[in-house]
């Protein structure tokens, strides 16, 4: 059986302002090197393949909870926000011709300005997921995340998500037939 764990890099500065990131390196901040440092993954996936992408925040995010340099892959770069990396969305939805729309009113062909759909995304990283064999642990973007997730779930970013994607926990996929586990895995806790 091969699996795929997904995880979520850690906090940067863009994130607590509610920053969109896309592909800028942008680093972990402070504190989410510290926290990040208490973790350690759980059986089986402490022995997996380890992946990231290519950006800093996401591969740091690896180093500290497994211990190992990861694989990167540039099929796990996060989504292309295009025109709008750097901006808030909190701001942009304000803007009535900005085109900004909340997830649930996406569906597959949504792209920001000079950015790329979720459609899109999946192209990109369908063949390396396909590439994969036993189980592999990927630390990614949210972005990458919702795509795989949003397959596995069978859901079309129509109406709320079916899951909800939080910080230090492992969402585990089986591939062939892919399927989403129900409830993450949550990273345990270093002993002092």
């Amino acid at each position: 059986m091969t699996r795929l764990a997904l995880l979520r890099h850690g906090h940067t500065e863009w994130n607590r302002a509610g920053r969109i990131q896309g592909r800028s390196d942008i680093p972990l901040d402070i504190e989410a090197r510290a926290e990040l440092a208490g973790y350690c993954l759980p059986s089986p996936w402490d022995t997996a393949s380890i992946w990231s992408s290519p950006l800093s925040r996401a591969a740091e995010t690896a180093v500290l909870v497994s211990g190992k340099a990861p694989k990167t892959s540039k099929a796990l770069t996060e989504m292309n926000w295009g025109d709008w990396e750097g901006q808030r969305g909190v701001e942009l939805i304000a803007i009535p011709d900005s085109g900004y729309r909340h997830i649930e009113e996406w569906g597959w062909d949504y792209r920001p300005p000079n950015g790329e759909s979720p459609a899109e995304l999946w192209a990109r990283i369908a063949p390396w997921m396909d590439g994969l064999t036993g189980d592999n642990l990927a630390v990614c973007h949210i972005g990458i995340m919702r795509v795989i997730l949003a397959k596995a779930w069978g859901w079309n970013f129509a109406g709320p998500a079916p899951f909800k994607i939080k910080r230090n926990r492992l969402f585990v996929i089986e591939l062939n037939p892919m399927r989403a586990q129900p409830e993450p895995v949550r990273l345990l806790g270093r002993e002092a």
